[in-house]
């Protein structure tokens, strides 16, 4: 079993930063892919990124591309979501997402374990 806490989200503005931490328990956390996903008030819950177990590999949406960098730090159980040039169509609560296996992957159903959600609030 993993549980997984997220924290960093908050109010800002247009342009600014935030950087999201996901900490994991459980000492199987370098073998898990992990994911970012995030979910606006009356739409889906949606890909954001993801990295593989060794942070090699990276996959991210074309709506973050070139602004958010995910990365992982597997001495200290956690993944991270790095928000650059940040825009009011990213306000959203973040989950990020543990899956059994080593590789990345952008599907949402292809995670076991998901965090309670940060919320991040983008003002224009």
């Amino acid at each position: 079993q993993v549980q997984l806490v997220e924290s960093g989200g908050g109010l800002v503005q247009a342009g600014g930063s935030l950087r999201l931490s996901c900490a994991a328990s459980g000492r199987s956390f370098s073998s898990y892919g992990m994911g970012w996903f995030r979910q606006a008030p009356g739409k889906e819950r949606e890909f954001v990124g993801a990295i593989d177990w060794n942070g090699v590999r990276t996959y991210y949406s074309n709506s973050v591309k070139g602004r958010f960098t995910i990365s992982r730090d597997n001495a200290k159980n956690t993944a991270y979501l790095q928000m650059n040039s940040l825009k009011p169509e990213d306000t959203a609560v973040y989950y990020c997402a543990a899956r059994g296996f080593p590789g990345a992957a952008v599907r949402k159903d292809d995670y076991n374990y998901w965090g309670q959600g940060t919320q991040v609030t983008v003002s224009s």
